[in-house]
C-alpha cells in the first residue's frame, strides 16, 4: 500500500511539473478592482463591440471600459446582469435576475436601456425565469438561456422553448446554434426546433460547458469536469490533452479559441489555462503569474487578440498578443536581475540572490515562447553583477570575486574581493578585471583561467569600462569622473593614468557611464552623451547624439549586431534603428513606453541578442522584447470621444459616446445628432480614449477645436480637454491618436453648436437694424432740421453780415470820401496857399511895379526933364507891357479854375458878357482880396475898382441888397463837378 501511494504521489509531481512549464515569458498582466471601475465586484461575461469598447455584466449593471474611463448603466430593477451579446446593429442584449432586453444609444449617444419583458408571451408559469446565463445572436435572431427556459427573440416576437431536465448550455459554433439539456443531452436548432445531436447516454452526464471551431468538420466540445471531447458529425470521441488531470480535479466554466490554433481555459482554481490544438500546454495563468482571482466566470478575446477575464472579484486583463514578456527566474522570490547571457544554448539570469538558468528550444525564433523551469547554479549565493563569455567559456562576476561556470556549477578564479565585470585585453589573451578596489588581471592558457593578481598602482572601484583601439582602459566612477588608464608593456602596472572632470568638459564628475560605441569611446552623462577629443585631451557633445537627446540624462548605450544602438534615456528605453529610415534621417528613433522606468537604478543592462530576441534587466525579472514582432504589429489605432459635457451652473452630459445613423451605431456622427445649446452653456468639457488597451501608455492624442483653434495641439497622453467661454458658433471637436511608432489613427469628430443669446439672435440683429434705421431716420430729420434752422440762421447772420457789411461799405466809402474830400481839401488849401502865394506874389510885384513907376513920374518931376516921353518912352512902355502881360493872367485862370472848382468856367459859361478885366474882378473877390490889392493886381486905383464893381454888378444883374461875393460863391456851386 505505501509503494502505491508513493507512485501515486511520484506520478503527481512528475505530472505537475510537466504541467508547470509553460512558455518562459509571460505577458504583462492588468488586474482591475472594484475601486478602479467603481461597481460591483463580480464579473459575469464581457463582450466587445465593433469600436473596441469592452463591456462587462457587472453585478450592478452594464458596465463599460473604452481604455480610460469606466461607466455604469444600472438596469431598471437594479438586478445584475449575467449575460450579454452584441449584433450587426450594435445593439447590447443583456439578460438579469426576471429581466431581458438591451442597451442602444439614443439620439444624443446616451446608452437606453429597452425591456423585452413585455413581448413574453403569460401563460402561467411557462414565461417565468430567474436569471439569463447565456445569449447568442444567430441570424436576424436572439436567443436568451436560463435554467428554466430560451426565450427566441425574431421581429420583436418572443417564442418560448422549455427543455424537460433544463438548459444547460447555449452556444453558437460556426453556423450552428447548440443548446444542452440535463435530460435529452446535446441539442441543435433547426427549423424552428431543438433536435437531438448525440446519443443521449454520450452527453447528458458531461455538463458540457463549451463548443467550439476546431478542425474543418469537427469541433471541440469543453466539460465541465471531464476535459475535451470532439464532435465530428453526431460522433463524440475523447480528446486526451496534457492539461487533463487538472481539467479532472477542477471546474471549467468557459473556453475561447485564442488565434488559429490555441485555446484560452477558464476554470475555478486554477486561473486560466492556455493549449493548442494538440493539447500541449503553452502558459499557465494563476496568482503566481499575477492574477488577482483564479476563479474565472468568462473569458473574452478582444479584436487584438488579449485575453479578458470576468473574474469573481474583478477584471483581468492579460496582453497576449505583446511583444513584450516578463521572465521571471524566481517565482516565489522575485528579486532584480543584474546580468544575463545565453550561453551553450542556455539562459543565464544572475539575480541579488544568485544564478539562474534554463534550457532554450533553440527552434523558436522568440525564446521567451519556449517552455522550462529556471533551476539554479551552484556555489553562486549572493549577488551576481556581470556575466561575460571569453573564449567560450561563462565568466560570473560575483560579489565575492570571479567565477567560471562549469557543469552547472561556479568554480572561483578568485575570491578576494568582488568583481564587477570583465574586458577581454585587444591583442593577447590576457583579461582585465574591473573589482572593487581596482583592476585585477587574469589570463587564458591552455583552456584555462589563471589569476594573475592585482594591477597596482590604482586603487578605486570600476564597475564601468571600456576598452579604445589604443589599448587604452577608460572606468567611470560613480563619483570621481572618468579616468583614462595606461597599463605598462606586461600589463602588470599601471603606466600612466588621467583623471577627468568638469574641468575637462564634463558637465559633472557624478554619474557618468562609458561606453564604446561606434568604435568611439562615449560617456553618457546627466547632460547627454559626450565624446573625447585626442588632440585637446578634453570632452564635448557628440555631434550625434546631441540633437538626438538634447541635454537629457543618458544612463546607458550599447551597440547590438546590426549597428542600431540601445539606450535608456531618463528611465525610457530605445532604440536608434539604423535599418528604418524616418524622414530625413536615416535612422528611426523608438522609443519603448512599456519599458519606462523598468530597468535598474545603476546597473542597468540590455542585452540585443537579435530582433526577436532583446532583454533588459529590471527590478523584477527580465523584460524580453520581441523587436521585430513589435515593429511589425499591425494594430490599427482607433480614438473614441467618450463623453463631451456642457458646464454653466452645473455640468450636463450632452453626448454619451456613440454616434447613429440609420438607427445603427456609426463610426462618424450623423448631421441629426447636432445639437444646439443655449449661449450660456459656452464652456465643454471633451473626453476621449484610444481602445488599444495592450499598448495605453503608447498612446498620445491630438485636438483641434474647428471654429476656435488655429491648428492641431502637440501630442499628449491627457485624455480630456476644457474649453471655456466659447463665442456663439459652429464647432467641431477633432481628436487622433498615434503610437510610438507613428502610426495615427483616423480623426473622430463631434459638432455642436452654440446657439446666440437672445440679443444675438436673427429677430434681435432685425429689431437692431429697426432701431438704427428708426434711429437714423431720426437723426436724419433731426440733422435736416438742425441744418434747415442752421441755414435760416446763417442766411440772418448772411443778411446781418451783408448788413454789416454794407454799413462797412458805407463807413468805408464815406471815410474814402471823407480822405478824399480832406485830401482835396489838403489839397485845396494847398491851392489856395499857392494861389494866394501867387496873388500876393502879383499884389506885390503890381504894387512895386507901380511904386516903380510912380517914383520914377516923381524924379522926373523934380528933376524936370525935358520931354520924359520921348526920353523914357522905351521905359513906359516896358511898364505898359507888364500890365498888359495876359499870360500870367492866363495861368492865373487856369490855376484858380482848379483850386475853385472852375469858377472862371462856370462865370464864362453863365455870364458870357463879362469882359476880361471883369472875371479878373470876380476871381479876386472869389480870393477874398481887399479893394487896395484889387487895385494893385488890375493896376487901377480904389475908384476904378468900385467902378468895376458896379459894373459887375450891373451885368450880372444884382439887386443892392444881394452881396456880390455870396452871389459868386452860390452861383458857381451849383454846377455839378
Amino acid at each position: 500500500m505505501k509503494k502505491i501511494t508513493l507512485l501515486a504521489v511520484s506520478c503527481l509531481v512528475i505530472i505537475n511539473v510537466t504541467f508547470c512549464q509553460s512558455t518562459i515569458g509571460l505577458p504583462a498582466i492588468k488586474n482591475y478592482k472594484n475601486i478602479d471601475y467603481h461597481a460591483g465586484t463580480e464579473i459575469w461575461d464581457i463582450v466587445q463591440d465593433k469600436s473596441g469598447i469592452l463591456y462587462f455584466a457587472n453585478n450592478d449593471g452594464l458596465l463599460t471600459f473604452d481604455g480610460s474611463y469606466w461607466k455604469i448603466f444600472p438596469m431598471p430593477n437594479k438586478t445584475a446582469i449575467r449575460s450579454m451579446a452584441i449584433d450587426s446593429t450594435g445593439r447590447i442584449y443583456v439578460g438579469g435576475q426576471d429581466e431581458l432586453g438591451y442597451f442602444f444609444p439614443d439620439q444624443q449617444g446616451f446608452l437606453t436601456y429597452h425591456s423585452f419583458k413585455g413581448f413574453i408571451p403569460k401563460k402561467g408559469a411557462e414565461g417565468q425565469f430567474a436569471d439569463i446565463w447565456n445569449i447568442v445572436v444567430i441570424n436576424d435572431e436572439v436567443f436568451f438561456r436560463s435554467n428554466e427556459i430560451i426565450l427566441r427573440l425574431k421581429d420583436n416576437k418572443i417564442t418560448i422553448h422549455d427543455a424537460p431536465g433544463g438548459w444547460r448550455l447555449l452556444e453558437k459554433a460556426g453556423s450552428t446554434l447548440f443548446a444542452e439539456d440535463k435530460a435529452d443531452g446535446l441539442l441543435f436548432f433547426k427549423d424552428g426546433q431543438w433536435l437531438p445531436c448525440c446519443p443521449k447516454i454520450a452527453t447528458a452526464p458531461l455538463r458540457i460547458t463549451g463548443i467550439l471551431d476546431y478542425k474543418k468538420d469537427t469541433l471541440l466540445v469543453a466539460t465541465q469536469k471531464s476535459g475535451f471531447y470532439l464532435l465530428h458529425g453526431s460522433v463524440l470521441t475523447k480528446k486526451t490533452t496534457a492539461v487533463d488531470p487538472i481539467l479532472f480535479n477542477d471546474l471549467v466554466h468557459n473556453v475561447k479559441k485564442l488565434g488559429p490554433d490555441k485555446y484560452a481555459i477558464g476554470t475555478t482554481q486554477n486561473g486560466v489555462l492556455i493549449i493548442d490544438t494538440t493539447g500541449k500546454l503553452i502558459q499557465h495563468f494563476s496568482t503566481g503569474e499575477g492574477l488577482q482571482s483564479t476563479n474565472i466566470h468568462s473569458l473574452a478575446v478582444d479584436e487584438d487578440e488579449n485575453l479578458w477575464l470576468a473574474l469573481e472579484n474583478g477584471i483581468a486583463f492579460i496582453n497576449y498578443n505583446s511583444a513584450v514578456t516578463h521572465i521571471y527566474p524566481e517565482k516565489a522570490n522575485q528579486t532584480t536581475s543584474s546580468a544575463l547571457t545565453i550561453f551553450d544554448q542556455k539562459l543565464y539570469i544572475g539575480t541579488a540572490n544568485g544564478l539562474y538558468r534554463i534550457p532554450l528550444d533553440t527552434t523558436q525564433k522568440d525564446l521567451s515562447a519556449g517552455r522550462g523551469v529556471f533551476t539554479e547554479v551552484g556555489n553562486t549565493k549572493g549577488q551576481i553583477w556581470s556575466l561575460t563569455e571569453i573564449n567560450h567559456q561563462l565568466l560570473l562576476g560575483h560579489q565575492e570575486g570571479a567565477y567560471v561556470i562549469k557543469n552547472d556549477k561556479a568554480v572561483p578564479l578568485m575570491t578576494r574581493y568582488g568583481v564587477w565585470l570583465f574586458k577581454t585585453f585587444p591583442g593577447s589573451p590576457d583579461i582585465i578585471a574591473g573589482t572593487y578596489t581596482g583592476l585585477q588581471l587574469l589570463s587564458y592558457t591552455k583552456g584555462e583561467f589563471k589569476n594573475e593578481g592585482k594591477i597596482d598602482s590604482f586603487y578605486e572601484s570600476l564597475g564601468i569600462l571600456a576598452i579604445d583601439h589604443n589599448k587604452d582602459i577608460w572606468a567611470a566612477h560613480p563619483y570621481r569622473g572618468v579616468f583614462k588608464i595606461q597599463l605598462s608593456a606586461d600589463r602588470r602596472t599601471i603606466a600612466h593614468y588621467t583623471q577627468y572632470t568638469q574641468k575637462d568638459g564634463l558637465p559633472s564628475s557624478l554619474n557618468n557611464y562609458v561606453y564604446l560605441i561606434r568604435n568611439k569611446i562615449g560617456i553618457a552623462t546627466e547632460k547627454g552623451v559626450y565624446e573625447y577629443d585626442p588632440a585637446t585631451e578634453k570632452f564635448f557633445p557628440s555631434t550625434f547624439f546631441t540633437p538626438l537627446f538634447k541635454d537629457s540624462t543618458i544612463e546607458y548605450l550599447t551597440e547590438d549586431s546590426k549597428g542600431n544602438i540601445w539606450f535608456v534615456n531618463n528611465q525610457h528605453v530605445g532604440v536608434i534603428d539604423f535599418s528604418k529610415a524616418s524622414g530625413h534621417s536615416p535612422f528611426s528613433l523608438i522609443y519603448f513606453p512599456e519599458l519606462t522606468a523598468q530597468t535598474l537604478r545603476g546597473f542597468k543592462y540590455i542585452v540585443p541578442y537579435n530582433s526577436e530576441n532583446i532583454f533588459l534587466g529590471s527590478d523584477n525579472g527580465v523584460y524580453h522584447l520581441n523587436y521585430s514582432q513589435y515593429l511589425k504589429s499591425d494594430t490599427r489605432l482607433k480614438v473614441l470621444l467618450s463623453s463631451v459635457k456642457a458646464i454653466a451652473e452645473k455640468d450636463s452630459l450632452i453626448f454619451g459616446g456613440y454616434y447613429l445613423n440609420h438607427r445603427e451605431i456609426s463610426a462618424v456622427q450623423d448631421p441629426a445628432q447636432i445639437i444646439s445649446l443655449p449661449n450660456h452653456w459656452n464652456s465643454f468639457h471633451f473626453e476621449y480614449s484610444s481602445t488599444l488597451y495592450a499598448q495605453k501608455s503608447n498612446v498620445e492624442f491630438s485636438y483641434q477645436l474647428i471654429g476656435f483653434d488655429k491648428g492641431w495641439s502637440g501630442w499628449s497622453a491627457k485624455t480630456e480637454k476644457d474649453y471655456t467661454n466659447l463665442p456663439y458658433g459652429t464647432y467641431t471637436f477633432s481628436v487622433k491618436a498615434r503610437n510610438n511608432l507613428g502610426n495615427s489613427s483616423q480623426p473622430v469628430n463631434y459638432t455642436f453648436i452654440v446657439a446666440p443669446a437672445w440679443y444675438q439672435t436673427i429677430w434681435a440683429y432685425l429689431f437692431y437694424l429697426l432701431v438704427v434705421v428708426v434711429l437714423l431716420n431720426a437723426i436724419v430729420k433731426w440733422q435736416q432740421r438742425r441744418f434747415a434752422l442752421q441755414q435760416k440762421k446763417n442766411e440772418e447772420e448772411q443778411q446781418r453780415l451783408s448788413y454789416l457789411h454794407s454799413l462797412e461799405l458805407d463807413r468805408t466809402e464815406k471815410e474814402i470820401i471823407a480822405l478824399q474830400k480832406d485830401k482835396l481839401e489838403a489839397e485845396l488849401q494847398f491851392k489856395n496857399k499857392e494861389l494866394a502865394t501867387v496873388t500876393m506874389h502879383l499884389v506885390k510885384r503890381g504894387g512895386i511895379v507901380l511904386g516903380i513907376k510912380q517914383e520914377l513920374i516923381t524924379l522926373i518931376k523934380k528933376l524936370n526933364i525935358p520931354d520924359p516921353a520921348t526920353e523914357f518912352r522905351s521905359v513906359f512902355r516896358m511898364f505898359t507891357d507888364i500890365e498888359k502881360n495876359d499870360d500870367e493872367w492866363n495861368q492865373f485862370a487856369i490855376y484858380f479854375d482848379q483850386v475853385h472848382n472852375n469858377f472862371i468856367s462856370i462865370l464864362k459859361t453863365k455870364f458870357p458878357g463879362l469882359s476880361s478885366t471883369d472875371l479878373k474882378l470876380c476871381a479876386y473877390l472869389r480870393l477874398n482880396l481887399s479893394s487896395k490889392e484889387i487895385a494893385q493886381l488890375l493896376n487901377i486905383s480904389l475908384k476904378g475898382v468900385e467902378i468895376s464893381r458896379y459894373r459887375v454888378r450891373k451885368k450880372l444883374s444884382l439887386s443892392p441888397e444881394i452881396n456880390l461875393y455870396d452871389f459868386l460863391i452860390e452861383v458857381t456851386r451849383s454846377e455839378p463837378r
